[in-house]
């Protein structure tokens, strides 16, 4: 007996509905699965078999064939054995086919007892099935908080074999169908933030230039001695970040689902994420790749923030890779079967050391490096890349005075506040259709028509080309910041000062700075 049931295989982060054909046929061979199979799928035979004959079903002694349609895309993953499983019960005839099997899209792996346990993907899996107009989606139990995100789908939850088997056998059998709030008021999401700006002493002129950063959308790097409060700085950035919309939440949350990085409690992502991977990370596992396409970290961190501390010990081709998507906001990932696109809109900030030793142009200890030794430790990081980054920060070692202080700092909400308003005002410059939602985004035109300068402030920049010899890139660059700086003190025009401001941030471009 010929019968079907429904999949679905996760390509980048998105989803492909799959038609499992299950055929018996009067041969004693083995099972046959076709349709481009990986080796977790060929093993997935002998968890069925156990599964089946512990929950009181028999593995069919007669040849089954199981064809993956469409049969010229390459499937991967466990989550197969659940729909196989119930496809090869149907075509045994020890189930009865019935019109529920087809409405719904079923995924889960089998352990040898029946139980199922969870899937990666669940939340593109979900997308698809609304898409293609299935009536919902089975689901392993850990999964169902995120495909429940999908509005308009039946999403039930299953913990073992029999439970799925009950449901599509007796309409009187009930799963119990998953629900979830969608609240994103920032002060709830936030009660639980331990860490805050408060906490900081001293470095009010860091502070502020992550301010301008988490405004615009910009990248920054920190340069300055050990012990002077980078990392510190930088681990508190996130809490200054306007909350994420639903629209950026649901985004960030199909790529951790794809990579099976969600709790499970909670199936909505929504902080931004963080991520600060070690500096022995390879190029595949920072950008994305593998033989089966996976999102890398600076997929993982969209709409969020990447942290790379001590910048240099990155390996220069791991850096390097870093700049295509950096402008381009995504990374294109091409093998010779697949090509899959994973987005990577992110802040990238980073932090570094001035010299090997770490005390070039300390204000008290002297620098022990050899001659031209601090230009070979900041030559470990390209000039193309530095030219990415928009905010470069020197931070000073904190004075006695600060860090005796019981006066506590601005607090992130309070500096929060001020972020959302300035993104609240680029948001109505640019229009809630326009895909620029935040000032590092303007290209060509947008930067002609909304970073204009008054004649003195364009003299100021002109001298600073000049004198810096900066890149068409860095112009560009210093204008987008100083019409950040302008939204934070709500001006509509760009002043002076706000492009004083601007360059000041340019440390690592000024003449002679690492000699």
């Amino acid at each position: 007996m010929l019968i079907k049931t429904f999949g679905s295989a996760v390509q980048g982060v998105d989803a492909i509905t799959i038609t499992l054909e299950v055929n018996g046929m009067s041969s004693t061979r083995d099972p046959l699965i076709v349709g481009l199979p990986d080796h977790a799928i060929r093993e997935s035979m002998q968890r069925i078999e156990s599964a089946l004959k512990t929950n009181g079903y028999d593995m069919p002694r007669t040849k089954v064939v199981i064809n993956l349609a469409p049969a010229d895309i390459r499937k991967s993953g466990t989550a197969f054995d659940l729909p196989m499983a119930i496809g090869i019960l149907a075509a045994s005839e020890q189930i009865e086919y019935t019109t529920r099997i087809q409405e719904f899209v079923v995924m889960g792996e089998l352990a040898l007892d029946g139980g199922i346990r969870p899937i990666k993907g669940a939340l593109p899996i979900a997308c698809r099935a609304k898409q293609d107009g299935f009536k919902g989606v089975i689901l392993p139990k850990e999964n169902v908080q995120e495909a429940a995100l999908v509005e308009g789908l039946d999403v039930y939850g299953a913990k073992d074999l029999k439970e799925v088997l009950d449901f599509f056998i007796s309409e009187t059998v009930k799963l119990k169908r998953a629900h979830i709030s969608l609240c994103t008021d920032p002060e709830k999401l936030r009660l639980g933030e331990s860490i805050d700006f408060a906490d900081v002493k001293g470095q009010e002129h860091v502070k502020r230039a992550l301010e301008i950063a988490a405004a615009g959308g910009h990248n920054a790097i920190l340069i300055g001695p050990p012990g002077s409060g980078k990392t510190m700085l930088a681990k508190r950035f996130g809490t200054i970040l306007p909350p994420l919309s639903m629209e950026e939440a649901l985004e960030t949350t199909k790529i951790h689902s794809v990579c099976g990085k969600l709790s499970g409690v909670n199936g909505l992502v929504r902080d931004r994420p963080f991520r600060a991977p070690h500096h022995t990370i390879s190029d595949i596992a920072l950008v994305g790749g593998g033989t089966q396409p996976q999102p890398g970290e600076i997929s993982l961190a969209h709409h969020g923030v990447l942290f790379l501390d001590e910048l240099p010990e990155f390996k220069r081709t791991v850096l390097d890779v870093m700049r295509q998507p950096m402008e381009e906001k995504k990374v294109s990932i091409s093998r010779s079967r697949i090509a899959v696109e994973f987005p990577a809109s992110f802040m990238l900030v980073a932090s570094m050391n001035p010299c090997p030793c770490g005390y070039y142009n300390h204000p008290e200890r002297n620098c022990h490096c050899a001659p031209g030794q601090v230009q070979r430790y900041l030559n470990r990081v390209s000039g193309p890349l530095l030219d990415r980054i928009d905010l470069h920060v020197e931070v000073t070692p904190v004075s006695y005075t600060d860090l005796a202080s019981v006066k506590d700092g601005e607090s992130s909400a309070t500096i929060r506040k001020r972020v959302i308003r300035a993104r609240e005002l680029q948001l109505l410059r640019f229009g809630p259709q326009s895909r620029v939602h935040t000032n590092v985004a303007m290209q060509g035109k947008w930067i002609e028509k909304h970073c204009r300068l008054s004649e003195s402030g364009d003299k100021l920049l002109r001298t600073a080309m000049e004198k810096l010899n900066l890149s068409a890139r860095a112009y560009d660059r210093i204008r987008k910041v100083a019409r950040t700086i302008a939204d934070l003190n709500e001006e509509e025009n760009i002043q002076t000062e706000h492009v004083a401001e601007a360059i000041q941030y340019r440390s690592l471009d000024r003449e002679n700075w690492s000699r």
